[in-house]
């Protein structure tokens, strides 16, 4: 291809076709250094089961608890001293029940160790999967029989609990040699209703785990195994014989007849072209009137381009498509539980690197829309990407509503920690259940302002915009620029990322990837309710 410069043509109606699900071979570009030749074994996860009394007294117990007074039902199969010994226990370590608080202990009966975890006051949906995540972490060691005591628990809960154990049970260390190929032993929850209980997992939760596990997989990645190339290829594997989707992709000749000169001006300084994935679920049952549109930055490296980044922790610059592996893996976790509903993901796929064609401060690019883009910074490439694929998007999809996702911005992570993702939309219904969404799952926001000056931080003396702000709200300037590729009257939202995506180990996650806005997308999705299209109080 000609990667040169240049502004592109005024995008015309073609667009490469829709490509099957079979999965092609996955090739490493050699010359820029082989890939691994195969990961390290991986951990088989546990097995799954319901049942209404133990299988057995041996491997693991946890028990789950919201309260003191819920321990004679909990542990109601136990005998009388090994109740009287947990109650002892929990008055000598004060426990509160709070959700995550765990307390270990061992040498009673004749389990290898009880697990207690607090549940919360309210036993609610999120606290309950949260605290099964820890408890799986917890139980990583263990490779024998895990048992759930779960009585008590709604069907619900415990369906919660057993999604927790199995997104607590990841491990991120891909490539150890030191990692053994393992089957540990099945995880039996103990419930009073365990074929409701059965059916709530299998209808939804197993899915989330699977999904979860693929997104912090593919996010995990060193960067010469995941590119552009090699994320479509996986999510083609994930999506492989998935009732109700369809996969498109266009690749660089495609996107230069459409005029994607953003995109493709991030992509030119790599030798691994550019693509823009597509894949589209519609559920039995979905409603009609557009699919829910989820956007995802794919920048599978980014060196920053020219404007290089320093070299501290540059390595961890290959979870800079966490937004785009996001939205695949919300998609995958509605389209293989059978959600009824239509969604979309795109994922807009680039390699940001800082060689001889590689984009330079100064240099001006043409969008789909035909807006013309100043570069002031080749690290400000996410914005890039997503507004051609955001153009793309409305174009092509008709959306009912579109909601982007990326690690976009260092600032947001200063103004709101490692506590909220940022929230930016023009429409106040859509704000509020993102919002509900983030609560229920516990993958909370934070609304922030789309201030009505933020568009002149990002004006240009030369072209429409610049990629970068000259002032202001660094994570806000940001967002008002990929808004500048969405029309006025389509619900949108920008959610950023960059703060809660990747970093080090905690209690319900191994160091790495989140697999933040999954579940938070997921179940947006099944509850959104249609909101009015026009402009709205706008977030300033």
């Amino acid at each position: 291809m000609n990667r040169r410069l240049r502004t592109l043509a005024a995008p015309a109606a073609l667009m490469a076709a829709a490509l099957t699900l079979s999965t092609p071979q996955i090739v490493v570009a050699q010359s820029r250094g082989a890939a691994a030749e195969s990961r390290a074994a991986v951990t088989t996860p546990r097995e799954i089961a319901f049942a209404a009394a133990p299988a057995t007294q041996s491997g693991v117990l946890i028990l789950p608890l919201a309260a003191a007074g819920d321990l004679p039902t909990r542990a109601a199969s136990l005998g009388a001293s090994d109740r009287e010994a947990i109650e002892r226990a929990l008055a000598s370590a004060s426990f509160s029940y709070g959700a995550r608080q765990t307390l270990s202990l061992r040498g009673i009966g004749g389990w290898d160790r009880i697990l207690v975890t607090g549940i919360g006051a309210g036993a609610e949906g999120a606290d309950v999967q949260w605290s099964g995540a820890v408890a799986g972490r917890a139980v990583m060691s263990d490779t024998g029989p895990v048992t759930v005591l779960a009585q008590g628990l709604p069907a619900e809960a415990a369906a919660s609990l057993a999604t927790g154990l199995g997104i607590g049970h990841y491990r991120s260390d891909l490539y150890s040699s030191r990692r053994e190929a393992t089957t540990p032993g099945g995880v039996t929850i103990v419930t009073d209703s365990a074929d409701a209980a059965r059916a709530a997992y299998a209808a939804r939760g197993a899915a989330l785990v699977d999904a979860m596990t693929w997104v912090r997989d593919i996010s995990n990645e060193p960067a010469n195994v995941v590119y552009p190339e090699t994320f479509v290829a996986r999510a083609r594997a994930a999506f492989q014989g998935v009732r109700g989707v369809t996969i498109e992709v266009l690749d660089v000749p495609a996107m230069e007849r459409l005029g994607m000169g953003a995109l493709l001006g991030v992509g030119q300084g790599s030798e691994r072209p550019p693509r823009l994935l597509v894949v589209r679920y519609r559920g039995a049952g979905a409603p009609e009137g557009g699919p829910i549109a989820l956007v995802g930055k794919g920048i599978t490296f980014d060196t920053g381009g020219i404007s290089i980044k320093p070299s501290a922790n540059m390595g961890n610059m290959k979870m800079d498509m966490s937004g785009a592996a996001a939205v695949t893996g919300a998609v995958l976790a509605l389209a293989r539980s059978g959600a009824p509903v239509d969604v979309v993901a795109v994922a807009a796929l680039a390699e940001n690197m800082p060689d001889g064609n590689a984009i330079r401060p100064g240099d001006v690019l043409t969008a789909m829309n035909g807006k013309t883009i100043e570069v002031i910074s080749t690290d400000a490439e996410g914005r890039l990407v997503l507004a051609d694929a955001l153009v793309w998007t409305e174009r092509n999809l008709n959306p009912s509503v579109i909601v982007d996702v990326a690690t976009l911005t260092g600032a947001v992570g200063g103004a709101l920690g490692n506590d909220y993702a940022g929230l930016f939309s023009r429409h106040d219904a859509l704000a509020d259940q993102l919002d509900t969404a983030g609560r229920a799952t516990g993958e909370r926001l934070w609304r922030l302002p789309l201030a009505s000056n933020y568009g002149g931080f990002v004006s240009s003396s030369i072209a429409d915009l610049q990629n970068t702000g000259s002032g202001g709200a660094g994570a806000g300037t940001g967002a008002h620029f990929i808004g500048e590729f969405v029309s006025r009257d389509i619900p949108w939202a920008h959610l950023d990322i960059a703060n809660m995506a990747y970093g080090s180990a905690n209690d319900w996650k191994p160091a790495g990837s989140a697999g933040f806005s999954v579940r938070l997308l997921e179940e947006f999705v099944r509850a959104y309710q249609p909101v009015p299209r026009g402009p709205q109080n706008g977030g300033g």
